[in-house]
């Protein structure tokens, strides 16, 4: 008897893989950007612009920069609920939801924030305009200063000269500030200061308020119909109601200022009714105390205390263009979750008052920032 037996073995037949549609692949690439760009911007780097003058001549209106969060180690989000790439508004609506809140929490960093760096930090005194009410941390404006005090340090201002801890803070080379000039009665070359980039304020026939620098108060003052040259400064008898802390028993100016103490995470201070309204913000705001001040004494969370220890470290920004800067003499101290990154390089610089061949300063692309 013969048996035949076949060798071929039934197959099974293979799944095939079903091809995407154009929208799908569309859609993928587009969600993965949107994702890496996320990730960048949280934790890596991110492109901000300088919209004002304040930091003139060190930053200019119209620079782009490059901000490292990697520096002082990236703040992860703490309003997650928002629309991609938005700060806090779109189309005058708001761009994030605050029905979720994780707290401040800061991944490690290369170094510790430093006098004399560049910091972008979010706006202590923003508001939301619509409601009145302070916007969550992450999403309060964005400004730009520069750092004059740490945690732990003095800083006292005297005819605008800036001392910490009793050291003379000295002016930066690109810093402007404001100047009387008198003339022989004859008026200025105005090309010859546009070239310089001084700002010029005509206020009598032979009397000028000039912003310099001090490479251009070397230059200014050898010209041959400058008289006299001398740095504004507001007296110290004059004192200026919008600056911090807007407290009738100091009687300070931009100009003539402290001394204060910068408050630093762990520290404790004797509280008394004279220091309690420069460190009431930082108490009862900041670090989310209930501060109530009576006849009988300081009481926080409900206690009676004459000390407070402080679970931030804080910092004191201001401008290098000192008399046209709306810094910590105005609105107080910057705290720690407050810190977005640091400034490192300007990308890009265009000046929207250039002619046809000088809208873009060359001369300022891929500048470190000092």
């Amino acid at each position: 008897m013969n048996l035949n037996f076949s060798t071929k073995e039934k197959t099974k037949p293979q799944a095939t893989k079903a091809k995407k549609s154009a929208s799908r692949e569309w859609f993928d690439a587009v969600l993965f950007a949107v994702i890496a760009a996320t990730l960048i911007r949280t934790f890596f780097i991110e492109a901000y612009t300088i919209p004002t003058p304040s930091m003139e001549k060190s930053l200019m209106v119209g620079d782009f920069l490059f901000v490292s969060k990697l520096n002082y180690g990236p703040r992860t989000p703490m309003t997650p609920l928002a629309f991609p790439f938005a700060h806090h508004s779109i189309m005058g609506m708001k761009a994030y939801s605050d029905a979720v809140e994780l707290g401040y929490h800061r991944l490690p960093g290369f170094q510790d924030i430093k006098r004399g760096d560049v910091v972008v930090f979010n706006y202590p005194l923003d508001v939301d305009p619509s409601t009145g009410l302070p916007r969550p941390v992450d999403k309060r404006e964005n400004y730009i200063k520069r750092c004059i005090a740490i945690a732990g340090d003095t800083i006292k201002l005297v005819n605008s000269e800036v001392f910490v801890n009793g050291n003379v803070v000295p002016p930066r080379d690109k810093g402007q500030m404001q100047y009387n000039v008198i003339t022989n009665g004859t008026d200025f070359n105005r090309k010859t200061l546009q070239e310089m980039g001084v700002e010029m304020e005509k206020y009598q026939d032979n009397q000028f308020f000039l912003t310099l620098t001090t490479d251009n108060y070397e230059k200014i003052k050898n010209f041959a119909n400058v008289k006299s040259i001398q740095k504004l400064s507001v007296p110290d008898s004059i004192a200026d109601p919008s600056i911090y802390p807007q407290d009738p028993q100091y009687k300070w100016n931009v100009d003539n200022f402290g001394p204060l103490w910068v408050p630093a995470k762990g520290a404790t201070i004797k509280l008394t009714a004279q220091n309690l309204p420069l460190y009431r913000r930082c108490i009862e705001f900041y670090e989310k105390n209930v501060l109530k001040e009576d006849a009988t004494g300081i009481y926080i969370n409900g206690k009676k205390t004459d000390s407070y220890t402080f679970k931030m470290n804080y910092y004191f920004m201001m401008g290098d263009n000192r008399h046209n800067s709306a810094d910590s003499r105005f609105w107080g101290f910057v705290p720690e979750d407050h810190v977005v990154g640091k400034a490192i390089f300007i990308w890009m610089s265009w000046n929207k008052d250039g002619g046809l061949f000088s809208k873009i300063r060359w001369s300022r692309l891929l500048n470190g920032i000092n």
